[in-house]
This record gives C-alpha cells, structure tokens and sequence, in this order.
C-alpha cells in the first residue's frame, strides 16, 4: 500500500478510479452519450477510449432508457457496467430501467441475481445550464429501496466512492455535482484506496453549531464555518457522503455535542435531502436539541438561465454564515 498523493481536479480523480478499476477488472466497461470520441460533456473519460477500445468505452445513441436497459442488463448478465446519464434532469426519460428493475431485481429473483451498475450522474449549478440541466435529484432515489445513492463532494472522495461503487454488487446511483468537478485537493494514488458507504466525514470539529451539507454545498459550508470561527463560532461540518446507506451515528453524535443543526443541500426544500435529515433527527434526536432545525435550500422555484438570477437562489457561504448566527 502506498501513502503517496497527488493533486488533482475532482474530474480527473473520477477518471483515475475508473481507469483503474477498468485496469484491474475486464468485466467493467463504461457506456453513454459522447463518453468515448469526445470524452464526455465535462471530459471525465477524456483518453479512456484510446486506452481500452470501442468494446469497453461505449458511445451510444441519445437514449437514457436504452442505456439504463442495456446497463442493467449487462449488470445481471456478469459485467460491471458504469453507465452515465449526462444531466440528471434526463434521469426523469429512465426512471423504469433504475427503478423498476436495477433497485426491484434482487428482490424479485429471490436473492439469486446481483445488479453491479454503476450510474454516473452529473447535477446541480454552476454552468448557467437553465432549467432543464441544473437540477438536484438526489432525493428521489432515497425512496426507492434497493439503490445505493453516493454524493461525493471532493477529489479524494470521487476517487474512493467511485472504487467501491465499481466493486459493489448493488445498483449505485452515483452522483456528481458539476462544481466540484473543478475542486482540487490531494488524492491516494493506492490502487486499493476505497472509502466505505455510510461514513460520513467530518471536515470541522466544533461545539456550537453541527452543518450537514451534501455536494458543492460542502465548500461553501467549511468557508461559513472558517468566517464563523473568526467570530468565535465553532461549527462541526458534516458530509455524508452517502445518502444510502446514511451514517446516522455521526450526525446524531454531532446534534448531542453541538445541540443545534443546520442542513444545506441544493435542492428544492420540499421532500429534499435536508427534509429526510431533518426527519431523522427529529425521530432519533430530538433530546439532543436545543433550538430549532435550520434547512437552507434552494427555493422551489425553476433554475433560471441568468447568471444573477441562479446565484440569488443557490445557497451561498454567506447565507449559511447568516443563518447560523441567527441560531445562535
């Protein structure tokens, strides 16, 4: 094992799990729009095609119903397949394929069938993609039993969640927010790196206020937390980094030291992520707090193309900043 890092983009350290673990395991291939001559919309699998050829690294026609079937497909056939869909917001033209069959087919075959896929999805802010390719999905597949949802938020994190996605015999909706694609810190160059799902991370430690934040919201929770300090507020920032399985005991140990919680996630605050973890502490921890729960959200409202108009409506450094100190 070696201990060695190196510096990289969060785009790149997808790439480098994946390259490995092509490396490591004939049977896992990649497949989707523009993935291979092209090399994705962001370049995630830029060079990957040079590398393993056109059996491994698949372009394929612009249908995520048919890439989501011939995925799964594949999956309960033996191979590994990690599929991407290019937006999340094209996840709403394969919902059957993810969750009437990837999530229902163990179940259904009686435990005899494994559904190894992957299902790489780019999502959130931060292009001026409008509308319909700026959305925040990620709470819709916590309903669904049998998926394993996967929110990495850093370059370290891509790299060691995306390994042990691979290697996972369960469907693994892995999604990535497009900004922390350009997020640089140190990665594990060890080939055997993994990070274990349902470990959360804790970025800050601190006794006043606990912040569990998802995706780019991360950042923009530790720049909070580092203003905050400067005010003699410390906050314990938490990243889940997993949905499902969901590390409880981290987040409720937080609420009992800290007493008060703060949410942020990007998407819409009605049925969001900081909804079900709200939920959670209420049911779980309630005893534990001493002020009301805080959620800080984007609005339900459309994501507007207009530069200014999205940065109104994306929670922001500042605003987690302000709402904590109106906790407090």
């Amino acid at each position: 094992m070696t201990t060695e890092t190196i510096k990289m983009k969060g785009s790149d350290a997808i790439k480098l799990a994946i390259e490995e673990e092509m490396e490591r395991d004939e049977s896992v291939f990649i497949m989707g729009e523009d993935i291979g001559q092209y090399g994705g919309a962001f370049s995630v699998t830029a060079g990957l095609l040079e590398r393993f050829g056109p059996e491994r690294v698949r372009d394929t026609p612009i249908s995520e119903n048919a890439i989501l079937g011939c995925a799964v497909g594949a999956a309960m056939a033996g191979m590994r397949p990690i599929a991407e869909v290019m937006f999340a917001d094209f996840l709403c033209v394969c919902m059957e394929m993810i969750v009437n069959q990837a999530a229902k087919a163990r179940y259904m075959y009686g435990g005899q069938v494994n559904v190894p896929v992957t299902i790489r999805v780019p999502f959130g802010t931060g292009i001026m993609g409008a509308a319909q390719h700026s959305q925040s999905f990620e709470s819709w597949f916590m309903h669904v039993p049998g998926l394993k949802i996967v929110l990495p938020s850093d370059a370290s994190d891509f790299k060691g969640l995306m390994k042990t996605a691979i290697r996972d015999n369960d469907p693994v909706m892995f999604f990535e927010h497009k900004r922390t694609y350009y997020y640089t810190n140190e990665v594990p160059l060890d080939k055997e790196f993994m990070i274990p799902f349902g470990q959360a991370r804790k970025f800050t430690e601190g006794d006043d206020v606990t912040i569990v934040a998802t995706g780019a919201m991360v950042q923009e929770s530790i720049i909070a937390a580092n203003k905050l300090k400067e005010e003699n507020i410390q906050c314990e920032v938490i990243d889940p980094r997993t949905l499902v399985p969901l590390d409880k005991k981290t987040i409720l140990g937080s609420i009992e030291k800290t007493g008060k919680l703060v949410i942020v996630d990007e998407g819409c605050k009605t049925c969001s992520v900081s909804a079900e973890i709200a939920a959670l502490v209420a049911e779980e921890g309630f005893q534990y707090l001493k002020r009301n729960i805080v959620r800080i959200n984007t609005p339900d409202v459309p994501i507007p193309y207009a530069p200014n108009l999205e940065r109104e409506i994306i929670p922001s450094a500042k605003l987690i900043q302000n709402q904590v100190k109106n906790l407090i």
